[in-house]
């Protein structure tokens, strides 16, 4: 079954219009692989800047730096992890009060903002890494998603990077809001999953992570705990999903021998994405786990956890996709199929190859 589900993307996805499922938000993603043939007069990005000062005394996430609220940065040499000093959320919100209309509601939201800088040097970033300085970035994420989901049901990590993606600092860093609610998007996966188990008696994740794994026609790259795929209802041109191999729920689950391949893992993606157009690849990336807070207590089983990379660019380094018109206002549309930008594609178009050499450290063409 699995090889004549395969022969058919090749053959019929390849060419022709068509919609696809994700199970994951229960909505459909329109493809149109023809349109990549136009011609574009749009707009063209500023490529991202280049020589980054290692250390600027000026940058707040800077060790030693003076930060917006006064605070001085401690003068640290890996992680460092300090309360956001402009949070979205705060603990002590007060209740917005009774509802009083089906169309006006509103709810109390309460939660904690922090920002999680991953390496005291401002020219760095998780590609250029040592696979062991992204393992503390792994258990400080763990330990984050342990603490805070003591309490909060939901503690989202993620990462914008380059200023495409909305960040405002080169400084290497993520950022984690914890919640007192379940935000639409993990509430939306949590629906999905638990009807995906209710019906078919395995975990969603769990069997398509086999299935990519055998037919290894959208695997980017695997080792022996993860795999990495861009996954058949892709909506951005590069986006990925990276998945444990065993049924993992919540992140700090993971095992030592699992946290070490996943830093490979991570290192290995991300050069293929800088190699991709030989440039610091801009994405917003972002871990979903089961539930916390008062969920630790209830049977999440039909969880998987996984990381979404999201990244924006489309044809070039200066050329990107926009969610506008048509995916805003109907539903979501790409170009590239998901298997054309895979490194298993008959032409594979120089994308998502197998080379795990950072072109900055062996100089650019070097393939």
């Amino acid at each position: 079954f699995m090889r004549e589900y395969t022969d058919l993307t090749n053959s019929y996805t390849a060419k022709h219009q068509h919609l696809r499922y994700n199970p994951l938000r229960d909505s459909w993603v329109l493809v149109s692989a023809h349109r990549m043939k136009r011609p574009w007069k749009g707009q063209v990005e500023k490529p991202p800047e280049e020589n980054i000062p290692r250390h600027d005394p000026n940058n707040p996430l800077c060790p030693l730096s003076t930060r917006a609220n006064g605070e001085v940065n401690p003068e640290y040499d890996s992680t460092f992890l300090f309360d956001n000093d402009f949070p979205a959320l705060q603990p002590d919100a007060p209740d917005p009060g009774s509802n009083y209309h089906p169309l006006f509601q509103a709810k109390a939201a309460r939660g904690i903002c922090k920002v999680m800088c991953f390496h005291p040097w401002s020219d760095i970033t998780l590609p250029l890494m040592q696979p062991g300085e992204i393992r503390k970035v792994i258990d400080k994420w763990a330990e984050l998603i342990e603490e805070l989901g003591s309490t909060y049901p939901w503690v989202q990590i993620f990462e914008n990077r380059g200023a495409m993606m909305g960040c405002s600092n080169p400084h290497p860093h993520c950022q984690i809001w914890a919640s007192s609610f379940l935000p639409n998007e993990p509430a939306l996966a949590e629906r999905c999953q638990r009807e995906y188990l209710r019906k078919h008696g395995e975990a969603m994740l769990l069997r398509y992570a086999r299935m990519e794994a055998q037919a290894q026609e959208r695997v980017v790259v695997e080792n022996e705990h993860w795999l990495v795929v861009v996954p058949y209802w892709a909506t951005w041109p590069f986006q990925t999903l990276l998945l444990p191999r065993r049924h993992v729920l919540r992140f700090p689950d993971l095992t030592s021998q699992e946290r070490d391949s996943l830093a490979s893992i991570m290192k290995r993606l991300l050069t293929k994405y800088d190699n991709l157009f030989e440039v610091s690849f801009p994405y917003s990336m972002g871990w979903h786990g089961a539930p916390t807070g008062t969920h630790l207590e209830e049977d999440m089983n039909h969880w998987q956890l996984h990381a979404h990379y999201y990244p924006p660019l489309l044809r070039s380094a200066t050329v990107r996709k926009f969610m506008v018109g048509y995916e805003m206002l109907a539903q979501e549309q790409r170009d590239l199929t998901p298997e054309q930008v895979s490194p298993a594609a008959a032409e594979p178009l120089k994308i998502m190859d197998h080379y795990d050499y950072h072109f900055e450290q062996y100089g650019p063409n070097h393939h």
